[in-house]
This record gives C-alpha cells, structure tokens and sequence, in this order.
C-alpha cells in the first residue's frame, strides 16, 4: 500500500511538474515538448482545440494502440500521468505569472521543467504518452532501441508545424528535446528514491 500511493503521488507530482512546463513556458511560443506536443499545437492553432485537451486527446489515442503490447497497467498509470498534465497546461495556461516573457529564458525552463517531469514518469515505468508510445511499439516489434524512431517522428511532426506556423519552431524544438532528454536523463540516474521500474515491457 505504501509503495502503492508513493507511485500515485509521484505519477501526480511528475504529471504536473510536466504541465508546468509545458502550459507556462512552452506553449505560449507554441514551441512542441514532442510529437504529441506538435499535434497538439497544430490543433490548437487550426481548430483553436484548447492545449490541454488536445494533447489528451492525441496522447490518449497513441495509448489506446498500445495496450495489446504493454499491457492495462501500463495504459491505467499513463493515463492518470497525461490527465494531470493536461488539466496542469490548463490551469497554468491561464495564470499571468510572467510580466515580460523572454523566448529564450522560456525555452530553457520550460525545457527543464519538461524534463524533469518526464523523468519522474519514467522512474516509475510510466509513459508521458504519444509518439513516445509509438516508439517504443517500433523498437518491441523490431528489436531496436527507441531512440531512433522517437527522433525520427518528432522530427517529422516538428518539421509540419513548423511548415505550418512558424519554420523557427523546428530548432526552437529540438533545442526544446535536448535539454528535456539531458535532463531526464539526470532525472534517471538519482538515487532520492527507489525506482519502481525503468523498464518498458512488452506484455507476455
């Protein structure tokens, strides 16, 4: 039971700490934190679809491929991590916290935040959902680690949106994926509390 609400508060603390990010730094500049990200932005700004209710969406629909591969745990615990983020963009999207925003202090911490939160979903074997499901659904089936196929659909969503809105938004992106991944990666190897599990696997 202990172990039980440890994972159910960091899947929040992660969730929202990831929204965070996203909905007061990133999103305002409608600068992709990844592929679902992307859609997201691009629903937003075609249909005027609110960020956190479309990256639930998206984020909601990839999942729903992957329940035959990582089983209905996986897909319960990820679920409540993309439902805290999204109702975390919302609130935060509407909170005029920042008096003069600066592109590049935005990027940073957001990016940081972002990281940060992803890394405390994955600690506890959960996904943040989207194109990240899709990749790791490529790299069970042909044995390859996810790394590749995750870039390669991000980057093919960034490159859309950014054809779309802006063609800056494609390197504000990817500076936006490095700095998050450095940091989740950071986030990772801290030993401040057991690890639930890191591993991602195919349901047997």
């Amino acid at each position: 039971m202990n172990r039980f609400i440890l994972k159910s508060g960091l899947v929040i603390f992660g969730g929202a700490v990831q929204g965070f990010g996203m909905g007061l730094f990133l999103f305002p500049h409608f600068i992709p934190s990844g592929g679902a990200g992307g859609i997201a932005v691009l629903l937003n700004y075609l249909f005027g679809l609110g960020m956190g209710a479309a990256l639930w969406i998206v984020n909601f629909s990839f999942l729903l491929l992957a329940v035959n591969y990582f089983g209905k745990r996986f897909v319960v615990w990820t679920v409540v991590g993309i439902t805290v983020t999204s109702l975390s963009i919302n609130f935060f999207q509407h909170q005029d916290l920042i008096a003069n925003r600066h592109l590049i202090y935005d990027l940073i911490i957001g990016s940081v935040f972002l990281g940060t939160g992803v890394g405390i979903l994955m600690r506890q074997g959960v996904s943040n959902g989207g194109i990240g499901v899709v990749a790791l659904m490529i790299s069970s089936g042909r044995d390859i680690l996810p790394g590749r196929p995750l870039f390669l659909l991000n980057a093919c969503i960034f490159l859309i949106t950014a054809l779309i809105i802006d063609l800056k938004l494609i390197f504000l992106a990817l500076i936006s994926q490095w700095i998050s991944t450095k940091v989740v990666d950071l986030i990772c190897q801290l030993n401040f509390q057991p690890v639930y599990t890191l591993a991602f696997r195919k349901k047997t």
